[in-house]
């Protein structure tokens, strides 16, 4: 499957707009079922030597001395370089075994890309190094950011080598990792917030969703629809993991992808550092502070992290919401597959395309995210000890593996990116107002929600859960809490 998203950018996608050609399905050479494949056999790995070691002890993983994470430096990295080296060896040989069999099997030359991700594995690396700096982990400048820097630098200055291209499989690696995060997503857990959390979650994200699209279509006129729905999608659900399905089931161009995931980095970023002091201005309640952050931050890593800086409370509140905000990425990915085949590309005559073509746009690994997360949450609930090997698995090896697959597609995307490519979608600014809009009512309707679900008629439920709701406004400055952040490791942050 190539990279490119053949868009049909029809001028209004409320008007008619003829059916582009696409390839037939390659069946389980499709890089969707080779992404499920990786993901499930990975996993298949993770639990089974986890099961074999861990069970009935309290034994760590046996994969966790093998996927090391860089220690925090301050001036010379080269110490904390050296004793990430072991860490590197499963990591490299697990990716590179796995995503070169899947270009052998769709028929791409499997040298050609070993060594062409080389590379790849060598700017993720940088990438790793960068985001452990002291200054950049108090910053909560995550890996993925600097993953993206390091590959614009690259393609933007010398260009991208005719030697690392065989190795820019962004999808599959994201698709792959996104699998595999299915394991982190537990339904018993999602369900601990109850009613509130997916009031917050669900009722929120397709009004913003819905909203923006219009506003884009309608109101700013943007000329392509699809760069349209997946910036919308990007900002309303959950980022980078939205705008990948999304742009998948409506056929974005290359650019349009990149630009998206360009923009909704740089807020979240932003985003990150001022939620957290909103929520103390505000005098809002950790709960309420934590679903306002869960449910419009759009990385999972960073909803951690602006959480983290309140409270534990806070914290565990946002990344219960936007776990729960995760799961519409299949939903969200579905019925945008269904809205472009029977609106915006049905031809002149009103004709629809076939019912099968939904089918056929709909990002199938998606199925493989919520089959992995449904075995999971069996394992954890029903088999002796399952809670704990998930746990152990997750936290210990999956989390890391997954990272790293994100880590690669995020330097794939730099090095896939010009600005230069960009100037067409700068022009009068419209996608940058878009997200602005689409973000503002975003955070107004999600602080609605939060504060009417966890500040008003779930109040006393909430409490009792465990998840007591305790002011913030007596708790230290924010630069205080910056001082001593508790933030999620490499292996735990997600676009």
């Amino acid at each position: 499957m190539p990279q490119n998203f053949s868009s049909a950018n029809a001028p209004d996608p409320f008007e008619s707009a003829s059916i582009p050609e696409r390839p037939a399905p390659h069946g389980w050479r499709h890089e969707d079922i080779l992404a499920i494949l990786i993901g499930g056999v990975v996993l298949l790995l993770a639990f089974a030597c986890g099961w074999a070691t861990i069970l009935g002890t309290d034994a760590n993983h046996p994969w966790k001395d093998y996927l090391g994470k860089v220690g925090t430096w301050e001036a010379n990295p080269v110490p904390q370089f050296i004793g990430f080296l072991p860490g590197l060896v499963l990591p490299f040989a697990l990716s590179l075994l796995a995503f070169g069999t899947a270009q052998e099997i769709q028929g791409h030359c499997a040298r050609k890309f070993a060594k062409g991700f080389v590379g790849v594995f060598a700017l993720s690396t940088i990438a790793f190094l960068m985001a452990s700096q002291q200054t950049v982990k108090h910053l909560n400048l995550e890996y993925a950011l600097w993953a993206l820097v390091v590959g614009l630098l690259i393609s933007n200055t010398i260009s991208t080598p005719d030697w690392l291209r065989p190795a820019l499989r962004t999808e599959l690696y994201v698709k792959s990792g996104l699998v595999i995060m299915g394991a982190e997503v537990l339904l018993h857990q999602l369900l601990a917030l109850g009613i509130p959390g997916i009031f917050v979650a669900w009722i929120v994200t397709p009004i913003v969703l819905i909203t923006t699209f219009w506003f884009g279509q309608r109101v700013l006129k943007i000329s392509s629809p699809s760069l349209n729905m997946v910036i919308s999608a990007d900002m309303s659900v959950c980022g980078v993991s939205a705008a990948i399905a999304t742009a998948a089931s409506c056929k974005a161009k290359k650019e349009e992808l990149s630009f998206a995931i360009g923009l909704s980095l740089i807020f979240t970023v932003f985003m990150m550092v001022a939620l957290p002091i909103a929520v103390r201005t505000l005098g809002l309640s950790s709960t309420v502070g934590g679903a306002w952050i869960g449910g419009t931050i759009d990385s999972t890593g960073a909803v951690a992290a602006a959480g983290a800086a309140l409270d534990d409370v806070a914290e565990r509140t946002a990344a219960t919401v936007k776990m729960i905000q995760n799961i519409l990425i299949g939903v969200t990915a579905f019925g945008v597959a269904v809205y472009w085949v029977t609106f915006v590309e049905r031809d002149k005559d009103g004709k629809r395309p076939q019912i099968s073509e939904i089918w056929t746009r709909f990002p199938k690994f998606v199925l493989g995210f919520i089959a992995v997360s449904i075995v999971a949450t069996l394992i954890s609930q029903f088999m002796t000890h399952g809670d704990g090997l998930v746990e152990s698995t997750v936290s210990d090896a999956t989390k890391n593996v997954r990272s790293w697959f994100f880590c690669f597609a995020f330097v794939c995307i730099g090095l896939e990116t010009r600005f230069a490519d960009f100037s067409e979608y700068l022009k009068g600014g419209k996608p940058l107002v878009l997200y602005l809009c689409g973000q503002t009512l975003n955070l107004v309707l999600t602080l609605a929600m939060a504060y009417l679900m966890f500040g008003v008629l779930f109040v006393e439920t909430v409490d009792s859960s465990s998840t007591e709701s305790t002011s913030i406004t007596e708790t230290p400055p924010i630069t205080e809490t910056l001082a001593e952040p508790r933030m999620p490791t490499n292996a735990e942050a997600l676009p």
